[in-house]
């Protein structure tokens, strides 16, 4: 048995994060700042047989607490949303980067046996294409001109359709928002830090989350639950784009299992991985998927305009998941979108999403 530190650990994926850990024998403390925009203001969520320590990860004396006797820690402890990210920029940096440094410093007096960060697939900026004449392009990008004309799809230099196919982590990264400037430097402080002093350091990256308990008031939050907040208060899904744009869907539980694997796995050391479904599905086909879960004919609202930092196609290639950690996901999109209706219907949600498109377009940032 082992004891772990979760930060971040009181919200949507580190709740279930816990219970995995818990469930497979483990002890658990959380360190949180239970910031409103995700937990709504109110009283500390039942976690179970877990150590709550209500905190700020940027406080070192907090974090020195956290870490006090502890085996190994899971670091998700972090601001979401590649929109946000482009006008509250000080929050983000400060949260992400400095928080990180501020676990990173503290971990020096009070070293840890393992390191487990989340990071994201947005490090990717765009996925892997392929022309059709079979050239695989890893530096695929968008030129804003190209966006404001309405012409979403990638193209290569001499103008071919490209075919976006599975993305490994050999892929280069290539940073569109701040956010995924934020997850990157994240992935590769622990990283840097795990090698320097002898820390067996992970990065998973995690494509779109789903799942029951996710934060239905926070516009910036994933897409399915952005998409059911609005249906549930009787108002069409909001697409950017054109909605053909495709996503990888990975289940929370598959997700906090690839968290435990990754922290029992010494051929993970030193390793970013992906972690998603290996499916890719189009954003409208998933709108209307929800829609049909949750009873409704509401029909989602194309845009036809695209939000800054926002990439075309992204889903992942999870073969070396498969190969370190022994993970295949478990619950597939089709078959979890029930659950997650009967959740919906069981919350009380406020729907801001209106408030997150007035933000954004006040500031330029919706083309």
């Amino acid at each position: 048995m082992s004891r772990y530190l979760v930060t971040g650990g009181a919200g949507f994926i580190g709740r279930q994060v816990c219970r995995e850990l818990l469930e497979h024998g483990h002890e658990v403390r959380v360190l949180d700042a239970m910031i409103e925009q995700v937990h709504g203001g109110g009283e500390s969520p039942d976690l179970g047989d877990v150590e709550l320590l209500r905190g700020d990860v940027r406080d070192a004396e907090k974090v020195r607490a956290g870490l006090a006797g502890v085996d190994g820690v899971v670091h998700l402890a972090a601001e979401v949303g590649v929109g946000q990210s482009m006008y509250e920029i000080e929050r983000y940096v400060s949260t992400n980067d400095v928080g990180t440094a501020v676990l990173l410093q503290e971990m020096i007096d009070q070293p840890v046996d393992k390191i487990v960060v989340a990071s994201s697939m947005s490090v990717y900026g765009e996925g892997r294409y392929r022309t059709p004449h079979g050239r695989v392009v890893d530096d695929a990008r968008r030129r804003p001109e190209q966006i404001k004309a309405g012409r979403f799809e990638i193209l290569s230099d001499e103008g071919e359709p490209l075919e976006p196919v599975a993305t490994d982590e050999t892929k280069r990264t290539d940073l569109a928002s701040i956010y995924a400037l934020t997850k990157y430097q994240q992935e590769q402080a622990v990283l840097i830090f795990g090698n320097a002093y002898q820390t067996d350091a992970v990065a998973l990256r995690l494509f779109n989350v789903f799942g029951p308990g996710q934060a239905l008031s926070n516009p910036y939050t994933g897409v399915l639950a952005n998409f059911s907040s609005r249906i549930a208060a009787g108002q069409a899904p909001t697409i950017f784009e054109d909605g053909k744009q495709r996503r990888d869907f990975v289940h929370v539980n598959d997700v906090a299992r690839a968290f435990r694997l990754a922290l029992e796995k010494p051929e993970a050391k030193g390793e970013t991985i992906n972690v998603g479904s290996g499916r890719s599905y189009s954003v409208t086909e998933v709108a209307e998927k929800v829609a049909e879960a949750m009873g409704s004919d509401i029909k989602p609202e194309i845009t036809g305009r695209a939000r800054s930092g926002d990439i075309r196609n992204c889903f992942a290639d999870i073969s070396k998941a498969r190969r370190l950690l022994g993970f295949e996901p478990e619950r597939r999109l089709e078959d979890s979108l029930g659950e997650l209706a009967e959740w919906v219907a069981s919350q009380a949600v406020t729907d801001r999403n209106a408030e997150m498109r007035r933000h954004l377009e006040a500031r330029g940032l919706v083309a």
